[in-house]
């Protein structure tokens, strides 16, 4: 059966399509539901035209797909709380002055050194009812924390806005929190918390309570602190308390799928409720007996692990693998994968940008399409041997499948993924079942300390082998270039190839070519783009210096620290050089002036030395300089000041009045990022 003759594909694809435009594009709320409005009347009249008149089809399909265009246009904009004129961001002084603000703890995010980390739900700021959510900071000390999720707090602080990247192709987290509607954080101490005693006892609040009874019983059966924080995340989707040595090494052997819930843990729950259901017979009533059960089951394990986005989408595709099964329509895998899309990106339509449903997605659809293909490569007959195949096939499909998005997104490879596949499946069936049976009894009672113990070993064993595996770090390729001509051009080869295997003939065997040749063009065409650039870039680093200049591919770093070797590995640093294709030509330590481009640069440091012979057309302040501003503004008379991160925040203040009143430009790295010089 053809994917692309499904007409649900075609909703699917505009829908989709109306979703990208909505985000990027940000059409007013007014014309964007007009324009619904508009496709709604055009799409009834075409439906009663195409039921007297069959010529009238292509313009029922059209109507068609402009009102599927349309819907994901306006879901968009429905979901996203700037909209609303309830949303704190509407707040004209909560970002400025300190207000009492009212929130409920929503959901437990993973901690980091200085504060425990929640989402929270606003409630109200000052005596006005507001809505949205934002992060909550609380400061960790030698107390115990009392919340819970559904405690209502009171605070009176300030919101701070989550400041977007600072330096060049670094991760944007301020992007990232916008997208899940969060769009401030908050910051306080337990000492200044008021905790109402009326809890809000909602959903999340008895998934929370749930997941902590777990947690209880689990502790009371001297559980590993380690293998419980694994056992947490195979089982339930709970990363929160891994430690980043663990999360390296999954990582590192291209296992990181394996902590993350996904369609794999929900598949091998749904079989092993099946298996227990099994005795039931496959009557008219029996079946639908199974059905809720498998449904019922599926909703409290959604419960349970949290209610997190990447449980609920496995959830819900195999929900309606179980329907299709039950309706005897379970040989069509390609309309269960876009239902369920459809169905979740109606509720949620922000998930479409999540890369945790962007790669589940992919995977799952090649593993469906590519995988038999692959499997008919060999036919061996011995039973380990077709278990090894079957895993490998599977493996390289979804690697295949998830390659480009993950070279975009993360820019490395791990090259042994299919040992890891292939060692781990045997452990990792166990482990799953071991897990819902332990996970079971910890709802009601410490679970079985046998039991416990065969669960606990089993997973060191696993993350034993997975260990081991990353070890291998020569077989991790990192820091690849990768841009999006590269991911649009090889996704085009790796379908166009697919399709030609499929059913081979000269007209796909001609579109595979086209690809190869288009690959050919984005790496050609991305390597004259990086040649013809020329660039010096000034970072936002807090405790070092550093300054680059580009000429091509070819970037010479300077920086304030003595170890220029070590501030060539700087995480800001290694971003830019992997975003802009480029390699470290030399590193060296930082010079008190710098000629870029027909440009004098002058850099005053700590040291506050400077020459006043020569006019320099840029002043960079580093290291907090102890200077009269007003003075060397006036012996040099620059045409912009740049001060990056390392300065301190009140000296900069005092800079910025400075630069005011000669007017020249202040530019200051910590407040508007990193600064660039073509």
């Amino acid at each position: 059966m053809k994917v692309l003759d499904f007409p649900l594909i075609k909703i699917t694809i505009t829908f989709l399509f109306g979703i990208l435009v909505s985000y990027y594009c940000q059409p007013s709320v007014e014309l964007s539901f007009a324009f619904l409005g508009i496709c709604s009347c055009l799409f009834c009249i075409s439906y009663f035209l195409s039921k007297k008149n069959k010529k009238t089809n292509l313009f029922f399909g059209i109507c068609s797909a402009a009102i599927s265009f349309s819907t994901g246009i306006c879901v968009l904009i429905f979901h996203t709380d700037t909209y609303q004129k309830s949303n704190y961001t509407h707040s004209e002084t909560i970002f400025e002055n300190p207000q009492f603000v009212t929130f409920t703890l929503h959901e437990k995010l993973k901690s980091n050194d200085y504060n425990d980390r929640y989402i929270g739900l606003i409630n109200s700021i000052g005596k006005k009812n507001y809505s949205g959510k934002i992060i909550v900071n609380i400061q960790k000390d030698s107390l115990p924390n009392p919340l819970i999720i559904g405690n209502e707090i009171k605070v009176k602080t300030t919101l701070k806005k989550t400041p977007s990247s600072k330096n060049p192709n670094q991760f944007d987290y301020a992007r990232y929190l916008s997208d899940k509607q969060i769009y401030a954080q908050l910051y306080c101490k337990k000492s200044e918390i008021r905790i109402n005693k009326v809890i809000k006892k909602d959903i999340w609040y008895y998934s929370g309570r749930l997941h902590s009874t777990i947690l209880k019983n689990l502790e009371s059966a001297h559980f590993s602190k380690d293998e419980m924080n694994v056992a947490l995340a195979l089982i339930l989707g709970q990363q929160q308390e891994i430690s980043s040595d663990i999360i390296k090494d999954y990582q590192y052997s291209g296992a990181t799928h394996v902590l993350s819930v996904s369609g794999l843990h929900v598949g091998f729950i749904m079989l092993f409720i099946m298996f227990v259901l099994k005795p039931i017979p496959n009557t008219r009533k029996g079946s639908a007996i199974k059905l809720v059960s498998i449904l019922i089951s599926l909703a409290g394990f959604a419960v349970i692990s949290g209610l997190s986005p990447s449980v609920l989408r496995s959830v819900v595709m195999f929900s309606f693998v179980a329907i299709g099964n039950h309706l005897r329509r379970s040989g069509n895998i390609y309309h269960t994968l876009l239902v369920s899309i459809l169905l979740i990106l109606l509720f949620e339509p922000y998930f479409l940008f999540d890369v945790g449903f962007q790669l589940s997605y992919l995977a799952l659809f090649f593993i469906v399409w590519l995988q038999p293909i692959l499997k008919k490569i060999w036919s061996p007959k011995n039973k380990i041997a077709i278990y090894i195949w079957d895993a490998l096939t599977v493996s390289f499909a979804a690697q295949i499948g998830t390659l480009p998005l993950c070279l975009y997104y993360f820019h490395q490879f791990p090259g042994l993924f299919f040992v890891t596949n292939i060692i781990i499946l045997p452990v990792l069936s166990f482990i799953m079942i071991a897990g819902i049976i332990v996970m079971i009894f910890a709802i009601f009672k410490s679970p079985p300390e046998i039991l416990v113990y065969i669960f606990e070993k089993s997973i060191l064993i696993l993350n034993t082998m997975i260990h081991y595996v990353a070890s291998f770090e020569s077989f991790v390729i990192q820091n690849i270039s990768f841009n999006f001509y590269y991911l649009v051009t090889l996704y085009f080869l790796i379908i166009s190839t697919t399709i030609w295997l499929r059913k081979p003939n000269y007209n796909k065997l001609l579109a595979v070519f086209v690809s190869i040749i288009l690959v050919q063009i984005s790496f050609i065409y991305s390597k004259r783009e990086t040649a013809n650039q020329k660039e010096l870039i000034v970072y936002n680093t807090k405790k070092n210096t550093l300054i680059s200049k580009r000429f091509g591919s070819n970037i010479t770093l300077f920086a304030s620290d003595t170890t220029a070797q070590k501030s060539s590995k700087s995480n800001s640093f290694n971003a830019y050089l992997v975003g802009s294709f480029s390699v470290l030509n030399k590193s060296q330590q930082i010079r008190n002036v710098l000629f870029f481009n027909g440009k004098k640069i002058a850099i005053i440091d700590s040291s506050g030395v400077y020459e006043n012979k020569d006019t320099p057309d840029i002043i960079i302040l580093t290291q907090s300089p102890k200077i009269n501003l007003d003075r060397v503004l006036q012996d040099l008379h620059p045409k912009i000041i740049v001060a990056d991160g390392s300065n301190a925040y009140e000296i900069q203040k005092a800079w910025k009045e400075s630069c005011e009143k000669k007017k020249i430009p202040f530019h200051a790295t910590a407040e508007k990022g990193y600064y660039k010089l073509n």
